[in-house]
């Protein structure tokens, strides 16, 4: 009787993955359940959340520093194209088309492509590349003296500006569970909403003293330096370090290996372009992306609309050009008290946790809860305590409400980018992505009209429109706490996300992204 070939060979491969497994394990790596993936251990110290506090801090550190600047070069393009019209013989709407909504539209158009391609290609190198083009760019703006470089800088560094804002998000879900990045995820929107209320104060006090040119030469130079140090960070993408680490073994070793689980690989462009390139689009079918979009992009929107439209208002108040500008920092000091709101959220999220309570992202949106009718107050407030219809009050007066405008503005960037972030995982990127899409949208055309909608309607009128759109999304939050976990676990993306977060990530995020 013939032996059995199969029964020794079958023994011999056995032999090979346990052997295979020990060289994996002492690596940090190992075989997925059924053998046909290599993926990390949970210990492994090369993995993003293992990376040591000082390691995270600089490279999350210089990415915010990155967002701060380029945001403020952005919302401060109204202060130039004020001051740079009549030089280029354009109507003032149309200087504002050129130094701000061009390049809010190429900030869209960066949002949808260059978000999506860190999913599948790695961070490090955009966030190097578009730091030093946007630092290009802000030098071809001011040294070529036609409105044709003015158009072509503007949207270059639109473009690129994209990747701070958008992709941040993501490298902070790399380094840190849903707890962690809680303070990290207001630092973000701290950043961002400082850059985006002292621009406009920033802009029209260097173009008042230096002239406009200088104001983007001072931004080359920061980007400048911004980008070196951009070099010396790490590239976060789990997936992609660890297809770094499996070729790193194969060639250490010498041992083949199954290859490495990697969610976002994508074989071609086209297939690239299908799943990854159109998934913010796609996105826009899911209720809380819709929402937060909608809501995130009309507050932002509004500071864009205030950057041309507040400083007529203070000037009829008697202060002059560039003083009429400081109510910007009351917007910046609420934006920076809002960070109490996060205690709250701490205070919350750890009582839940030690009393065994499911912990789900609906229970983060307290913020949210608060800030969206401080919005809706602090524009009633601001809208009828200014000329022309109200004479007389002290500049303080409409000031103050300012300053819960700012808070407000915080609150949603904060409590709806963490939300984002806990509901889509992996997809974080392209979720934002997708808001960035709309809000960037908004703020490209709502400076357009608001001088004639300020003008037309009078100050008083055009800020109680703007308040009534604040009055109905109150509805909004209260809803989310409500039947949130139902619309996620209809949601084909939050729960795919979920299991490719469960199958490359190695500690426990201490909350369910979808209701059971």
């Amino acid at each position: 009787m013939e032996k059995s070939p199969p029964a020794v060979s079958s023994s011999s491969e056995e032999s090979r993955d346990i052997s295979l497994h020990n060289v994996l394990v002492a690596h940090g790596l190992g075989l997925a359940p059924d053998g046909s993936f290599v993926r990390w251990l949970e210990k492994n110290p090369r993995h993003p959340r293992n990376w040591s506090t000082p390691r995270k801090f600089y490279d999350l550190i210089v990415i915010h520093l990155c967002d701060f600047f380029v945001t403020v070069a952005s919302s401060a393009g109204t202060a130039a194209a004020k001051a740079a019209h009549v030089e280029f013989g354009i109507s003032q709407t149309m200087a504002i088309f050129c130094f701000v909504s061009v390049s809010l539209m190429g900030q869209v158009l960066g949002s949808l492509i260059l978000s999506s391609y860190s999913e599948t290609f790695g961070r490090k190198r955009l966030y190097v590349l578009s730091t030093a083009i946007f630092s290009i760019g802000c030098i071809i703006i001011p040294a070529v003296p036609s409105l044709a470089a003015v158009v072509i800088g503007r949207w270059v560094t639109g473009f690129v500006s994209s990747i701070p804002a958008n992709v941040l998000t993501g490298s902070l879900e790399d380094m840190y569970n849903s707890q962690d990045r809680l303070w990290w995820m207001c630092m973000i929107a701290v950043a961002s909403n400082l850059g985006l209320v002292l621009g406009p104060l920033f802009g029209v006090y260097i173009t008042t003293d230096l002239g406009w040119r200088w104001l983007f030469y001072i931004m080359a130079i920061i980007t400048g330096i911004l980008a070196g140090l951009c070099m010396f960070i790490r590239e976060s993408r789990p997936a992609l370090v660890l297809a770094h680490e499996v070729a790193l073994f194969r060639q250490t070793t010498g041992l083949d290996t199954p290859p490495p689980l990697n969610p976002d690989h994508s074989p071609d462009f086209r297939t690239f372009a299908r799943t990854t390139l159109l998934r913010p689009i796609q996105l826009y079918t899911e209720p809380i992306v819709c929402c937060v979009a909608l809501m995130n992009s009309t507050t932002f929107g509004l500071i864009y609309l205030f950057s041309d439209a507040l400083l007529p208002i203070y000037e009829n108040m008697g202060f002059a050009q560039p003083q009429a500008s400081l109510p910007f920092i009351a917007m910046a000091i609420g934006v920076i008290l809002s960070l109490g709101m996060r205690l709250v959220d701490r205070v919350i999220i750890r009582r839940r946790i030690n009393s065994g309570r499911t912990l789900l992202p609906e229970h983060k949106l307290t913020g949210l809860c608060v800030g969206t009718p401080m919005l809706a107050i602090s524009l009633w407030w601001f809208g009828w305590t200014i000329p022309p219809r109200i004479q007389g009050l002290h500049w303080m007066v409409p000031t103050l409400p300012l300053v819960l405008l700012g808070f407000a503005l915080n609150e949603f960037l904060t409590v709806m980018l963490g939300y984002l972030a806990d509901s889509y995982l992996c997809y974080a990127a392209s979720g934002l992505a997708a808001v960035a899409l709309l809000r960037g949208v908004f703020s490209a055309v709502f400076p357009l009209f608001a001088g004639h909608m300020f003008s037309s309607l009078g100050a008083n009128v055009a800020t109680s429109v703007l308040a009534s759109l604040a009055t109905v999304y109150c509805f909004i939050p209260p809803l989310f706490v409500r039947y949130g976990p139902q619309i996620r676990a209809r949601s084909r993306f939050a729960k795919h996300s979920l299991r490719t977060h469960e199958a490359t990530c190695i500690d426990k995020d201490q909350f369910v992204t979808v209701a059971n």
